[in-house]
Order: C-alpha cells, then structure tokens, then sequence
C-alpha cells in the first residue's frame, strides 16, 4: 500500500491530485520521474553514476540514500503510469522525527538549464539566505511533546541568518520558544558521531573529488527527539539529497557546495560554541 509521506517538509507533494513522492511501509520512497524536462534524466544517470562509482569511498557512501532502481507505478495525480525512483525512505526508522531540510549552495542554477530555470533561481537565491550565508533552510519540523512545530513554507523563505541561528538552536532543544534550551545539542551535533563530525567528514570529501557539482542538493538532518524525552538512545542522522541538477565537475573542485558546506558548518559549531561557553559560565 502506497501512501503520501507524512514527514516530507520541502520539495512537491503529492497531495489534493498533485504529482509528488510516495512511500510503502517496507522503507521505501518513490519519487516520480519528471517528464517535462530533464530533471528526471539527470537525476536518474547521477544515481546510476554514483551507485557504480568504484572512486566513491564506501564512509561517503552512507551519506546518499540506497538507490534500489526504478518502477513504474501510478503516479499520484492519477496520471497513468510513471517511473518513479525508488529509494530508501530516510525517515522509516523514525518515529516523530525533527527534520531540517538545508539547500547548499550560493548559487543553485547552472549554466545548462533553461533562461527561465536560471532567472528563477538567481530571483529565489538573492531573496533568501542562499547567496548571503552560502545556504537556506527549505523545510523543517521539530517535535515536542505537543506535537510537530512545522512553519509554513513563505515564512521559511523569508528567514533572515539570525532566524538560521534560532532554527539550529531549536531544532536540539525541549522546546521551540524564543530562548531554546539546545539541551540536545552535545549528543545530536557533537561528539564523535555527531552530525558535526559526519559534516565535517562530507566536507574532506569535498575537498578532494570533482566527479560531481551538486547544484540545488539539500543536506537533510533528522533525529528523534522523542527517543531523548523518553531517555532512549538517540539515532541523529544526515543524508544528501535531490539530484535533478547534478552535473559533471570536469576535474574541478565544486566550490560552490563546500563553500556552503562549510558555511553550514561553522553555524553548527557555533551553537556547540555556545553551549560550552554557557556551560563554563554555569561553572563559575
């Protein structure tokens, strides 16, 4: 049985008769193949690229979605039949995740899409924090005992980097008021297998390979906040997606993503900055 994602926070849904993703409840995740440019094309040969890469290296790997090939199936705008990728569902192993959805990049175009696609793009990257700080946040959800804080997407669009610097506060924290606790911080962000360290780790890849520029990929973080509240172990995550725009780095080094990346990265730390600044002030 097929079924609309209930954590999807960005991206298009397939929702009142609209073409979008679907999931079953094997963990898998559907995502209908674009036919009305090359969106669809492109992200399918990255996948098929990549998943035969013998120079990804296999820690790299862990950070990309399982790609299981392609099915066709009935598109959820009762359209007919479709191809859709089929991938790992990232949140089956959740089960009230907090998501944060974080496009990298200053510059999501590139130079091979249409005029059209490009002018929308430098529009929507000069309105948000795209070209500022090197990223935006395109969805989230945090979990609390009440329930999902989810905002909705013009107010996402309109976050400003003092905005960024809250979410990231609030996406660890017991709560979402105006001054969050990041009580989750040290065991969601740091440590040896905290999120910061797998960023950081992306970021030594990136540093090196130019088989790819990933142009208007997200970095997707998620956790279970629950599993903390109800003093489990937590399983904090992160994973690439949405390749529609891959292309080819001809040898060069995707500047334009570790830029991001690193950005993205220095915003993280800061808020494990603070958390230890706090806590020594707490000490004295």
């Amino acid at each position: 049985m097929l079924k609309v994602p209930e954590h999807q926070v960005a991206g298009r849904q397939a929702i009142d008769g609209k073409l979008g993703p679907l999931i079953d409840n094997s963990g898998h995740f559907y995502k209908p193949l674009q036919d009305d440019d090359e969106r669809g094309t492109r992200e399918l040969t990255f996948y098929h690229s990549f998943s035969s890469n013998t120079r990804i290296p296999h820690h790299i790997r862990r950070f990309f979605p399982v790609f299981h090939g392609t099915q066709l199936l009935k598109a959820s705008d009762r359209s007919g039949l479709r191809p859709h990728l089929v991938l790992q569902d990232i949140t089956s192993d959740h089960l009230n995740p907090s998501i944060l959805d974080i496009k990298i990049g200053s510059r999501t175009w590139y130079l091979e899409a249409s005029n059209d696609y490009i002018q929308n793009c430098f529009h929507r990257d000069k309105t948000t924090t795209t070209v500022s700080l090197g990223f935006r946040i395109c969805g989230l959800q945090i979990y609390n005992e009440s329930g999902f804080w989810k905002p909705g997407r013009k107010l996402v669009r309109n976050f400003t980097a003092d905005d960024v610097r809250s979410v990231l506060r609030k996406f660890v924290s017991s709560n979402v008021g105006p001054e969050p606790d990041c009580c989750f911080a040290g065991s969601v962000y740091g440590g040896c297998d905290g999120i910061l360290e797998r960023l950081l780790e992306l970021k030594t890849w990136f540093e090196d390979q130019t088989m790819y520029h990933f142009r208007s990929c997200s970095v997707l973080l998620l956790f279970d906040k629950e599993s903390f509240l109800r003093g489990k172990t937590p399983f904090a995550e992160f994973k690439l997606i949405d390749f529609a725009h891959v292309v080819d780095g001809n040898g060069v080094i995707d500047h334009n993503f570790l830029g991001g990346l690193c950005s993205f990265i220095k915003f993280v730390s800061q808020v494990l900055a603070d958390l230890k600044g706090s806590t020594m002030e707490d000490k004295i």
